[in-house]
């Protein structure tokens, strides 16, 4: 095992500089092995250092002294004494400042929002008069001695005042500190992890899909060149479609995170120009409703995974999930309904608008007990090349759509798995074999019937949480507009 060794001049721990104590720090650097003796240095002190507690772990040291570091949250001033806010990964608690700890009192008068601190203190009950609601409500830390570790500049704004979507992407360094913020991207790390497991339970095996490939997977999506090596243009991903089908030749099941990347010319509350996609593949199936069966595996345990003081934090609702399958209607049938009810006849489009979407998983909500809605059977014109057409629903596929609360978060479907059918599709959209030649090998040497789908994370972390626009939902968006700082003066009109 090895240890940490501190050289310091401050007088905080000049208690500690003693002749001869054991380290008992770990640390990757300043390398001693347990049990050998640090002697002082002439111009240098060596010293042992309490072990930094995390701030959720307090309630269980009651009347122990500890050390803590952090962020200020905010400092009020009460007569003579003052209470710091602090707060680290796991939580916030109060600090207090008293009149006999001196030293502590008179850096605590100078601390401002966002310093960075070191404290130690004493881990007390408070009164029962004065506890708030939480697991660290009924708890606080009487201080006895502080570190300044860093000072921030005065904060342009409060950090939690609700500011529009500019200045809190304008500020995206400092807002990204908010409860807010740190609670949306808190609960996407768990939906990411929950789309893992369930996958790797259900016998899927990650892959690491390329960000950089020679042509445009989708047959059609907007891609941005890359200049490359011999004068040859290289693009950045759209999908890893292309690459997870061939892996299902080799590892049948597969599953990948990649960020994807979309020249589309749409600055909408639903578009990014880069996006996380949740993909996966799967051979052996016998249609499309195999794979919706995994989506919807998927999707229950990634809107499932938030705990629900998350969505409380968030005034945001828990998501309407049935008892049995998630609804299902063909695209066909979901125009018929709106005619229906709505007397919109939009019986002759090959694709939903934005409204008919929100419409949809209204109904479904109310007549079906579910935020979620697969729609199936879209026409073959609306789908990749690779899609395979319903052999019973002539010019339809059998591929779906997944809606939530609105919005189309995730898509998928039924492949081709023929190599001749799939060389004649290429050619019936205009497109050359030879530039699919190394994806079509896959195919030659054998694939079994197979499918797959794509959820868009940032989209379905916006509708679970009820965030307005997916740009809330990213941590550093890109889109038309912006990469970290506006592109140009003024915002361009939506798409």
């Amino acid at each position: 095992m090895w240890f940490e060794v501190y050289r310091v001049h401050n007088p905080l721990f000049r208690d500690f500089l003693k002749e001869g104590f054991y380290l008992i720090h770990r640390n990757p650097y300043n390398r001693l092995r347990a049990g050998e003796h640090i002697v002082r240095g002439q111009m240098l002190c060596y010293f042992i250092v309490m072990l930094r507690t995390l701030i959720a772990d307090l309630p269980q040291n009651v009347g122990k002294t500890v050390l803590i570091a952090g962020w200020v949250d905010v400092r009020r001033d009460h007569g003579k004494i003052i209470f710091c806010d602090i707060r680290d990964r796991t939580g916030t608690v109060q600090s207090v400042f008293l009149p006999q700890q001196g030293d502590a009192l008179s850096i605590a008068k100078d601390l401002r929002s966002e310093w960075v601190v070191r404290l130690e203190g004493v881990v007390n009950e408070r009164p029962e008069k004065m506890r708030v609601p939480g697991p660290l409500g009924s708890i606080e830390l009487e201080v006895t001695a502080i570190e300044v570790l860093a000072r921030a500049a005065e904060l342009p704004f409060e950090k939690d005042t609700p500011v529009n979507l500019e200045t809190l992407l304008n500020h995206l360094p400092l807002t990204l500190r908010s409860k807010r913020l740190r609670a949306v991207f808190t609960a996407q790390a768990r939906i990411i992890q929950a789309f893992r497991d369930t996958l790797n339970k259900q016998g899927f095996t990650e892959f690491q899909s390329p960000a950089l490939v020679g042509g445009d997977a989708e047959g059609g999506a907007a891609v941005f060149p890359v200049e490359y090596y011999y004068g040859k243009k290289a693009y950045l991903a759209s999908s890893p479609q292309l690459y997870k089908q061939i892996l299902v030749g080799s590892l049948e099941r597969v599953f990948s995170t990649p960020k994807v990347f979309r020249a589309e010319k749409s600055a909408t509350t639903r578009h990014l120009s880069e996006y996380s996609s949740l993909d996966l593949e799967m051979g052996f199936i016998n249609d499309h409703t195999d794979v919706m069966a995994v989506v919807e595996s998927v999707a229950r345990a990634m809107a499932t995974s938030v705990p629900k003081e998350v969505f409380l934090s968030l005034e945001a609702s828990q998501p309407l999930l049935p008892s049995d399958s998630f609804p299902t209607i063909k695209l066909a049938e979901a125009h018929d309904l709106l005619f229906q009810e709505t007397g919109v006849d939009k019986r002759a489009e090959p694709d939903l608008d934005p409204e008919d979407e929100r419409w949809l998983c209204a109904w479904a909500a109310r007549e079906r007990g579910s935020d979620f809605l697969f729609v199936t059977h879209y026409p073959v014109q609306k789908r990749p090349f690779y899609v395979y057409e319903d052999e019973s629903d002539p010019g339809f596929t059998k591929s779906f759509d997944l809606l939530f609360r609105g919005l189309e978060v995730s898509t998928g479907g039924q492949r081709i798995h023929n190599p001749f059918l799939l060389e004649e599709k290429i050619q019936a959209r205009g497109l050359d074999p030879k530039n699919f030649s190394f994806y079509l090998q896959a195919f030659r040497y054998g694939m079994p019937p197979h499918g797959g789908a794509a959820i868009g994370l940032e989209r379905f972390t916006a509708r679970l949480l009820n965030i307005p626009n997916v740009k809330e939902a990213a941590i550093f968006p890109r889109d038309m507009n912006r990469i970290d700082t506006l592109l140009h003066d003024t915002n361009s009109e939506e798409f």
